[in-house]
Protein backbone atom coordinates (compact mmCIF):
# COMPACT_ATOMS: atom_id res chain seq x y z
CA UNK A 1 0.00 0.00 0.00
CA UNK A 2 1.75 3.49 -1.00
CA UNK A 3 1.72 5.69 1.91
CA UNK A 4 -0.13 8.58 2.59
CA UNK A 5 1.65 11.87 1.43
CA UNK A 6 1.94 14.98 3.86
CA UNK A 7 -0.72 16.75 2.04
CA UNK A 8 -3.25 14.03 2.52
CA UNK A 9 -2.24 13.45 6.25
CA UNK A 10 -2.88 17.04 6.97
CA UNK A 11 -6.69 16.86 4.66
CA UNK A 12 -7.61 14.09 7.20
CA UNK A 13 -6.43 16.04 10.26
CA UNK A 14 -8.38 18.48 8.90
CA UNK A 15 -11.78 17.47 7.81
CA UNK A 16 -11.28 15.30 11.84
CA UNK A 17 -11.33 18.19 13.40
CA UNK A 18 -13.92 19.76 11.58
CA UNK A 19 -16.29 16.46 12.21
CA UNK A 20 -15.35 16.33 16.14
CA UNK A 21 -15.97 20.40 16.42
CA UNK A 22 -19.48 19.82 14.73
CA UNK A 23 -20.38 17.08 17.45
CA UNK A 24 -19.19 19.07 20.07
CA UNK A 25 -21.60 21.48 18.94
CA UNK A 26 -24.30 19.48 18.76
CA UNK A 27 -23.30 17.85 22.51
CA UNK A 28 -23.28 21.26 23.86
CA UNK A 29 -26.86 22.49 22.75
CA UNK A 30 -27.95 19.42 24.76
CA UNK A 31 -25.84 19.40 27.60
CA UNK A 32 -23.93 22.36 28.43
CA UNK A 33 -20.65 22.74 30.40
CA UNK A 34 -21.31 18.76 31.38
CA UNK A 35 -20.20 17.65 27.53
CA UNK A 36 -17.36 15.44 28.71
CA UNK A 37 -15.04 14.09 25.34
CA UNK A 38 -16.66 10.80 25.32
CA UNK A 39 -20.20 12.30 24.41
CA UNK A 40 -18.38 14.12 21.20
CA UNK A 41 -16.73 10.89 20.22
CA UNK A 42 -20.07 9.16 20.25
CA UNK A 43 -21.41 11.93 19.03
CA UNK A 44 -18.85 12.15 16.20
CA UNK A 45 -19.19 7.97 15.58
CA UNK A 46 -15.53 8.15 16.60
CA UNK A 47 -13.49 6.28 19.09
CA UNK A 48 -12.61 7.97 22.21
CA UNK A 49 -8.89 8.04 21.79
CA UNK A 50 -9.14 9.52 18.38
CA UNK A 51 -11.33 11.88 19.74
CA UNK A 52 -8.76 12.30 22.91
CA UNK A 53 -5.72 12.55 20.66
CA UNK A 54 -7.14 15.93 19.33
CA UNK A 55 -8.44 17.50 22.61
CA UNK A 56 -7.12 16.27 25.91
CA UNK A 57 -10.24 18.61 27.24
CA UNK A 58 -12.93 20.06 26.78
CA UNK A 59 -11.84 23.65 27.62
CA UNK A 60 -9.53 23.34 24.80
CA UNK A 61 -12.24 21.97 22.44
CA UNK A 62 -14.92 24.50 23.11
CA UNK A 63 -12.33 27.38 22.78
CA UNK A 64 -11.38 26.15 19.04
CA UNK A 65 -15.14 25.68 18.52
CA UNK A 66 -15.51 29.47 19.04
CA UNK A 67 -12.37 30.74 17.19
CA UNK A 68 -13.68 28.51 14.40
CA UNK A 69 -17.55 29.89 14.57
CA UNK A 70 -16.53 33.14 14.66
CA UNK A 71 -14.04 32.48 11.37
CA UNK A 72 -17.53 32.03 9.74
CA UNK A 73 -19.52 34.51 11.11
CA UNK A 74 -19.44 37.93 9.74
CA UNK A 75 -19.64 36.35 6.24
CA UNK A 76 -23.58 36.26 6.26
CA UNK A 77 -23.32 39.79 6.97
CA UNK A 78 -21.19 40.74 3.42
CA UNK A 79 -23.47 38.18 0.99
CA UNK A 80 -25.79 39.84 -1.38
CA UNK A 81 -29.26 39.54 -0.28
CA UNK A 82 -29.84 38.34 -3.70
CA UNK A 83 -28.57 34.88 -2.19
CA UNK A 84 -30.76 32.37 -1.69
CA UNK A 85 -32.04 32.10 2.08
CA UNK A 86 -32.95 27.96 1.29
CA UNK A 87 -28.96 27.56 1.63
CA UNK A 88 -27.62 29.69 3.97
CA UNK A 89 -24.40 27.83 4.57
CA UNK A 90 -23.18 29.01 1.01
CA UNK A 91 -22.99 32.26 2.60
CA UNK A 92 -20.23 31.48 4.52
CA UNK A 93 -16.11 31.57 4.23
CA UNK A 94 -14.96 28.09 6.22
CA UNK A 95 -11.03 28.37 6.65
CA UNK A 96 -9.19 25.45 5.91
CA UNK A 97 -7.44 25.87 9.75
CA UNK A 98 -8.86 27.89 12.52
CA UNK A 99 -6.62 30.94 13.10
CA UNK A 100 -6.43 32.57 16.27
CA UNK A 101 -7.51 36.39 16.63
CA UNK A 102 -5.13 38.79 17.83
CA UNK A 103 -7.29 40.84 20.16
CA UNK A 104 -6.30 42.16 23.17
CA UNK A 105 -6.57 40.58 26.62
CA UNK A 106 -6.66 43.22 27.71
CA UNK A 107 -9.83 44.82 26.67
CA UNK A 108 -12.48 45.11 29.51
CA UNK A 109 -15.30 42.79 29.16
CA UNK A 110 -18.77 44.28 30.14
CA UNK A 111 -22.47 43.92 29.30
CA UNK A 112 -23.56 40.72 27.03
CA UNK A 113 -21.18 40.86 24.39
CA UNK A 114 -18.53 43.25 26.11
CA UNK A 115 -19.59 46.77 25.10
CA UNK A 116 -17.18 48.01 27.42
CA UNK A 117 -14.41 46.66 25.59
CA UNK A 118 -11.75 49.27 24.13
CA UNK A 119 -12.41 50.26 20.61
CA UNK A 120 -10.28 47.70 18.76
CA UNK A 121 -8.23 49.08 15.23
CA UNK A 122 -8.30 47.14 12.64
CA UNK A 123 -10.97 44.49 11.54
CA UNK A 124 -10.12 41.46 8.94
CA UNK A 125 -12.97 41.23 7.06
CA UNK A 126 -13.72 37.67 5.87
CA UNK A 127 -14.09 37.66 1.95
CA UNK A 128 -17.89 36.54 0.51
CA UNK A 129 -16.80 33.88 -1.79
CA UNK A 130 -19.81 34.18 -3.22
CA UNK A 131 -19.58 38.34 -3.92
CA UNK A 132 -16.74 38.19 -6.52
CA UNK A 133 -15.24 41.54 -4.57
CA UNK A 134 -15.44 43.21 -1.54
CA UNK A 135 -17.34 46.12 -2.43
CA UNK A 136 -20.20 44.00 -4.12
CA UNK A 137 -20.09 42.11 -0.54
CA UNK A 138 -19.97 45.69 1.14
CA UNK A 139 -22.69 46.80 -0.96
CA UNK A 140 -24.96 44.21 0.10
CA UNK A 141 -28.13 45.39 1.95
CA UNK A 142 -30.46 44.41 4.67
CA UNK A 143 -33.38 45.04 6.73
CA UNK A 144 -33.95 43.70 9.99
CA UNK A 145 -36.24 41.19 8.94
CA UNK A 146 -34.05 40.04 6.45
CA UNK A 147 -30.77 39.98 8.60
CA UNK A 148 -32.67 37.98 11.58
CA UNK A 149 -34.21 35.07 9.47
CA UNK A 150 -30.91 34.61 7.52
CA UNK A 151 -28.93 34.81 11.02
CA UNK A 152 -31.76 32.38 12.25
CA UNK A 153 -31.69 30.07 9.81
CA UNK A 154 -27.87 29.95 9.64
CA UNK A 155 -27.75 28.97 13.00
CA UNK A 156 -30.03 26.40 12.03
CA UNK A 157 -27.85 24.48 9.83
CA UNK A 158 -24.63 25.73 12.05
CA UNK A 159 -24.81 25.17 15.69
CA UNK A 160 -21.24 26.08 16.42
CA UNK A 161 -22.40 29.44 14.82
CA UNK A 162 -25.47 29.24 17.47
CA UNK A 163 -23.41 28.45 20.28
CA UNK A 164 -20.90 31.28 19.85
CA UNK A 165 -23.95 34.03 19.61
CA UNK A 166 -25.47 32.32 22.58
CA UNK A 167 -21.79 31.94 24.77
CA UNK A 168 -20.98 35.79 23.67
CA UNK A 169 -24.47 36.81 25.38
CA UNK A 170 -22.90 35.33 28.53
CA UNK A 171 -19.48 37.16 28.27
CA UNK A 172 -18.01 33.52 27.37
CA UNK A 173 -18.38 32.51 31.26
CA UNK A 174 -17.54 28.99 30.87
CA UNK A 175 -13.96 29.93 30.08
CA UNK A 176 -10.93 31.51 31.56
CA UNK A 177 -11.09 35.09 31.98
CA UNK A 178 -7.43 34.42 29.81
CA UNK A 179 -9.72 33.04 27.05
CA UNK A 180 -12.84 35.27 27.15
CA UNK A 181 -11.74 38.42 26.86
CA UNK A 182 -9.99 38.08 23.38
CA UNK A 183 -13.01 36.34 22.00
CA UNK A 184 -15.11 38.87 23.83
CA UNK A 185 -13.06 41.44 21.73
CA UNK A 186 -12.77 40.01 18.78
CA UNK A 187 -16.81 39.54 18.67
CA UNK A 188 -17.60 42.70 19.33
CA UNK A 189 -15.32 44.12 16.78
CA UNK A 190 -16.41 41.00 13.79
CA UNK A 191 -19.84 40.53 14.03
CA UNK A 192 -21.48 42.99 17.23
CA UNK A 193 -20.42 45.97 15.41
CA UNK A 194 -21.12 45.29 12.08
CA UNK A 195 -24.11 43.93 12.89
CA UNK A 196 -25.33 47.57 14.89
CA UNK A 197 -24.09 49.20 11.59
CA UNK A 198 -26.55 47.03 9.47
CA UNK A 199 -29.72 47.88 11.83
CA UNK A 200 -28.74 51.89 11.34
CA UNK A 201 -28.04 52.04 7.95
CA UNK A 202 -29.41 48.94 6.07
CA UNK A 203 -25.81 48.05 5.27
CA UNK A 204 -22.74 46.04 6.90
CA UNK A 205 -19.63 48.01 7.41
CA UNK A 206 -16.78 46.19 5.78
CA UNK A 207 -13.18 46.31 5.28
CA UNK A 208 -11.03 50.09 6.68
CA UNK A 209 -14.63 51.95 6.81
CA UNK A 210 -15.24 48.76 9.14
CA UNK A 211 -12.67 49.29 11.65
CA UNK A 212 -13.49 53.59 11.73
CA UNK A 213 -17.01 52.97 12.02
CA UNK A 214 -16.62 50.66 15.40
CA UNK A 215 -14.67 53.34 17.07
CA UNK A 216 -17.41 56.02 16.89
CA UNK A 217 -20.37 53.50 17.19
CA UNK A 218 -22.86 55.16 19.45
CA UNK A 219 -23.90 53.38 22.57
CA UNK A 220 -27.42 53.00 22.09
CA UNK A 221 -26.74 51.41 18.55
CA UNK A 222 -24.41 48.14 20.14
CA UNK A 223 -27.02 48.07 22.69
CA UNK A 224 -29.72 47.86 20.43
CA UNK A 225 -27.51 45.01 18.36
CA UNK A 226 -26.70 43.54 21.48
CA UNK A 227 -30.62 42.80 22.50
CA UNK A 228 -32.00 42.24 19.10
CA UNK A 229 -29.00 39.33 19.30
CA UNK A 230 -30.06 38.47 22.73
CA UNK A 231 -33.52 37.79 21.71
CA UNK A 232 -32.75 35.71 18.72
CA UNK A 233 -31.07 33.57 20.86
CA UNK A 234 -33.40 33.31 23.27
CA UNK A 235 -36.02 32.42 20.50
CA UNK A 236 -34.22 30.40 18.81
CA UNK A 237 -33.27 27.84 21.35
CA UNK A 238 -37.17 25.59 21.64
CA UNK A 239 -37.04 25.60 18.24
CA UNK A 240 -33.70 24.60 17.69
CA UNK A 241 -33.91 21.77 19.90
CA UNK A 242 -37.23 20.67 18.02
CA UNK A 243 -35.15 20.28 15.24
CA UNK A 244 -37.66 23.13 13.72
CA UNK A 245 -35.56 26.64 13.08
CA UNK A 246 -34.90 26.76 9.49
CA UNK A 247 -39.03 26.38 8.86
CA UNK A 248 -40.06 28.67 12.09
CA UNK A 249 -37.27 31.42 11.57
CA UNK A 250 -39.67 33.90 9.45
CA UNK A 251 -42.25 33.11 12.43
CA UNK A 252 -39.51 34.54 15.03
CA UNK A 253 -38.67 37.29 13.21
CA UNK A 254 -42.32 38.06 12.80
CA UNK A 255 -42.54 37.68 16.56
CA UNK A 256 -39.92 39.55 17.17
CA UNK A 257 -41.51 42.53 14.82
CA UNK A 258 -38.43 42.77 13.32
Amino acid sequence: MTPRTKEQNEEIRLRRLAQIRKAAADVFLNKGPLLEIRDVAVQAGLGYGTVYHYYSNKGDLLHDLLWDALERAGGWLEAPLEAPLEAPLALLKVPPEVPRASASAEAPVGGHFGLAAAADTGNPAAADSRSGSRETAAAAELGPAAAGVRLLQLWAEDHALYLLYKLAGEGFASLPEARSAPLSAAFRREVLAPFAALLETGRAAGGAAASGANAAEPPYRLLRAEMLLAALVGCASLSLRRGKLHEEARDIARFLNL
